[in-house]
């Protein structure tokens, strides 16, 4: 500690740091504090944590990139410190059946101490709408649609709501004025879409019912590519975290998936078809990338009639070679599931070693070589539904929620069983379950199937 490195040398070394060891360099001395305080250091961690790269000082106002992440981070762990009694629950019949909802708004990247949580669906009369889940009311609906919606997105980052409908018709809405923003009739069904913003603006990408692969700007619709990526069905859009590619999957399991890398899509090069490579690994039912590990995907896959289910690890990577940039792809880890195993309908990934799952009323996690590192027992019954972000896993059985959250440092405990919400809305008159859940820093949603109809339960944080 005598010898005082360059402040630029000091910087270099502590830009390796996580939060911890940033926060435990600054109290080492004054020099030590001077350069663990720095904007450069504490915006390169929030780029490296969040998706805020068109986040400028202007947004900050008088704040420190410090000050803005240790706000984003105690924002993310209100869910976890909560606990039952915390939460304000809200119910709503008027959803339509078997629609997926999405979040309009939520887990925004302000200094505000108290954001809304939007989210949107469908009602049965085939309306689009839009829930404040803080009052439990609806605050937007567009008028009655002619055809029933089938698919729904969102860009909450624009508060943009994308849908796709029977007539085979994209809409953009702003969930604010009346009429749709923008309208495109496509010549085959779109199974597969996937919203997403990138340095060059919003784009939406879709897949339809003939293998192909179209590009569209947000949110006019103005054509960007198309390309033909197999000669079924494209049923499965996933863009990456960082939006570097976008896995894509068809409806014929035995084709390979494949994976392209969205600057072609978004910039393509006449004569050329975009940048992709297929995945050696047939029979994929699911896919997640890892948020923490760049370029990493995990693939599922389940043979008939065997039920074999298997798990296969993924690195991608590009090269310059001849002129050209080629995609590499580098299988580092697989296992197969044990036989006495129920075949899993969900999955999920954090940290890029780990791989979470339901089985039966269990959560199980298991690394990517197939140790298992955690079994939860947390539910009574089978568990129905099944929910992971970066933060959170939340998992549902008949009639209760149960919250999960990840830990920080991939050491163990990997994943933090906190708290269970129950069925205190639930009516024992009535047949009903969960069919979906999903949160972000402030609120729970649920959607609960009845005999008869379906209903929001809309849980918000108030503390």
């Amino acid at each position: 500690m005598e010898i005082q490195l360059p402040d630029l040398a000091l910087k270099q070394i502590f830009s390796f740091l996580d939060l911890f060891g940033l926060l435990q360099a600054s109290q080492v001395n004054k020099h030590w504090n001077r350069i663990a305080e720095s904007d450069f250091l504490w915006r390169s961690l929030s780029l490296q944590r969040w998706d805020c790269s068109n986040f400028t000082n202007q947004h900050l106002g008088t704040h420190t990139w410090k000050q803005f992440f240790l706000h984003q981070r105690r924002k993310e762990l209100r869910l976890a410190l909560a606990q039952p009694h915390n939460f304000i629950y809200k119910v709503t019949k008027n959803i339509a059946y078997d629609m997926e909802l999405a979040y309009l708004s939520g887990n925004s990247l302000t200094m505000d101490e108290q954001e809304k949580s939007i989210i949107c669906g469908v009602s049965p009369k085939q309306e689009l709408c839009a829930w404040d889940v803080q009052e439990g009311t609806m605050i937007w609906s567009s008028p009655v649609q002619e055809f029933y919606f089938l698919n729904l997105v969102t860009l909450p980052q624009m508060h943009l709501a994308i849908t796709m409908d029977q007539k085979k018709t994209i809409k953009v809405w702003n969930c604010q004025d009346r009429d749709a923003l923008a309208i495109l009739r496509m010549p085959e069904s779109c199974y597969g879409m996937e919203a997403y913003l990138t340095k060059d603006g919003p784009f939406l990408t879709v897949g339809d019912a003939a293998g192909n692969i179209y590009t569209f700007t947000l949110p006019g619709l103005r054509d960007v590519s198309k390309v033909t990526a197999s000669q079924y069905g494209i049923v499965f859009l996933h863009c990456s975290p960082d939006k570097k590619w976008i896995f894509a999957c068809g409806t014929y399991r035995r084709t390979l998936p494949q994976v392209f890398l969205t600057e072609s899509l978004l910039r393509p090069s006449e004569g050329n078809a975009p940048l992709s490579t297929s995945l050696p690994h047939k029979l994929c039912v699911s896919a997640c990338w890892t948020p923490k590990v760049k370029n990493r995907l995990t693939l599922m896959s389940q043979s008939n009639p065997e039920k074999k289910t298997e798990f296969v690890t993924f690195d991608l990577t590009t090269k310059r070679t001849g002129g050209q940039t080629v995609i590499q792809v580098h299988k580092i880890a697989s296992f197969q599931l044990a036989a006495h195993l129920e075949s899993p309908v969900w999955m999920g990934a954090n940290d890029g070693y780990t791989i979470v799952f339901t089985n039966g009323p269990y959560l199980l996690l298991f690394s990517i070589t197939g140790f298992l590192l955690q079994r939860f027992e947390d539910h009574q019954a089978a568990i129905n539904n099944f929910w992971v972000d970066p933060r959170y896993v939340l998992t549902t059985s008949k009639n209760s929620v149960h919250v999960y959250m990840w830990e920080e440092g991939g050491r163990h405990p990997y994943l933090r069983s906190c708290y269970r919400l129950e069925n205190i809305w639930h009516d024992p008159t009535t047949d009903d379950c969960i069919s979906s859940v999903m949160c972000d820093n402030a609120s729970i949603v649920l959607t609960v199937t009845v005999s008869e109809y379906s209903m929001l339960v809309m849980y918000s944080l108030n503390m």
